[in-house]
């Protein structure tokens, strides 16, 4: 009986024993390894946010005196001409442009398009109009129009430098004032700020455009057809609010960054609900600049452009002609639609406004010889940051000053 208990004593005091020096062993190999900086960290300087949500690479606005611009300036079949005057009408150094027709276009009129840039002295020099090669087919009522502002936006932010706005045209717009108006204008206002009329009210849209479904058949067929309909109606969302307004607009470089990169995932959601909406671009930009805290309160409720509707107004707007133009010039504007190919006010525009030569630049500080292209490339290109602003300016400062002393400009902000 007693030959148990000393076998425990045998045991026992080893293990004992064995789990003291276990522990001793531990803490030593804890100072020994570590260091006491492990207990007493020294301070270190914050990190970045290991969460893409937080924010990416967002750019800052330019301390750069004279403001840059990016264009996208689209068409489609028999717009090649069009889109090459308006291009040269808009023409300055230092800024980008992306032009566009879209696959309803020939072969040969892309063409004839690209060797049209290849071809210019000044484009190949300078190297700031890009051709998207890799045609879209663009569906004005549906969502492939978004798509392809998009597409241009992102060749803008991957090959075009640096700019401060992007701006979306089409070939059947033309500019109201020289690019030495407008950029003179700009470089006196905050570059954060995104022109783009909009409105919470949707109204009819609301039972005609949101609640129905539709396809487009240019997110997946090489011809163009008008969209067709869904039978099936849906709610309108609760996760963002809806907002609608002018398809065309001048938007921040930080605001297109954030709509490209999209780190908070609205703009992929709203880009995906608007996919089945009717003229979505009337309302994507618009939805996703209004639903977020960080650039709702950059919005300017005007789309920059002299547009003449019906009243109400129908799908398009009317053809703009010789009657409507003192009311364009007494607008304000910087840019008017629609104009019908060879329409004789363009004539008009170029001599009295811009003080362009036929197929030649407008003049500015940047360019000495009144436009005449047959001058020897590159002694016409001057200093691109002297500006030689008009009575355009004039005209254009009146307009962005009255929209930003409105008492009721933050009013109309998201509303």
């Amino acid at each position: 009986m007693e030959t148990k208990p000393q076998k425990k004593k045998k045991w026992f005091l080893p293990l004992v024993f064995s789990l003291l020096l276990s522990s001793l062993l531990l803490l030593i190999s804890l100072f020994t390894s570590y260091g006491p900086s492990t207990f007493y960290p020294k301070p270190t300087k914050p990190q970045a946010p290991l969460f893409v949500e937080s924010k990416l690479r967002i750019s800052p606005t330019s301390t750069d005196p004279v403001p840059r611009i990016a264009y996208l300036i689209s068409g489609s079949m028999g717009d090649g001409e069009s889109l090459k005057r308006t291009l040269k009408a808009l023409y300055h150094p230092r800024n980008q442009y992306a032009v566009h027709l879209d696959l309803e276009a020939s072969a040969e009129e892309r063409l004839d398009l690209l060797n049209y840039v290849r071809n210019d002295p000044v484009f190949a020099e300078l190297g700031n109009v890009k051709v998207v090669v890799k045609a879209n087919l663009v569906t004005y009522r549906g969502p492939t129009m978004v798509s392809n502002t998009l597409h241009a936006a992102a060749i803008l932010l991957k090959e075009g430098g640096e700019w401060d706005w992007f701006i979306n045209l089409s070939a059947s717009d033309y500019p109201l004032v020289t690019q030495d108006d407008l950029l003179h204008t700009l470089s006196t206002i905050p570059r954060d700020l995104n022109f783009i009329e909009h409105t919470s009210d949707i109204g009819w849209k609301e039972y005609q455009r949101a609640k129905p479904v539709i396809i487009d058949p240019g997110l997946y067929s090489l011809q163009k057809s008008d969209v067709f309909w869904v039978p099936q109606k849906r709610s309108v969302p609760t996760a963002f609010k809806l907002f609608t307004g002018s398809a065309w607009m001048m938007l921040s470089r930080p605001f297109m960054e954030f709509c490209l990169w999209g780190w908070d995932n609205l703009p992929r959601t709203v880009l995906m609900y608007y996919a089945n909406f009717l003229s979505s671009p009337e309302g994507y930009f618009h939805t996703v600049i209004c639903n977020v805290d960080e650039f709702r309160n950059t919005t300017v409720n005007h789309d920059l452009h002299f547009i003449s509707w019906d009243n109400p107004p129908k799908q398009h707007p009317h053809f703009l002609t010789a009657d409507d133009y003192q009311r364009m010039v007494e607008s304000n504007a910087p840019f008017a639609r629609k104009f019908g190919r060879n329409e004789p006010v363009l004539d008009r525009i170029d001599s009295e406004i811009l003080g362009r030569n036929a197929d030649g630049f407008v003049p500015g500080g940047w360019f000495d010889n009144e436009g005449n292209t047959s001058i020897i490339f590159p002694h016409a290109i001057g200093n691109t940051t002297i500006l030689r602003p008009g009575p355009g300016a004039e005209r254009l400062k009146n307009l962005i000053t009255g929209l930003l002393s409105d008492k009721d400009f933050h009013v109309k902000q998201c509303t």
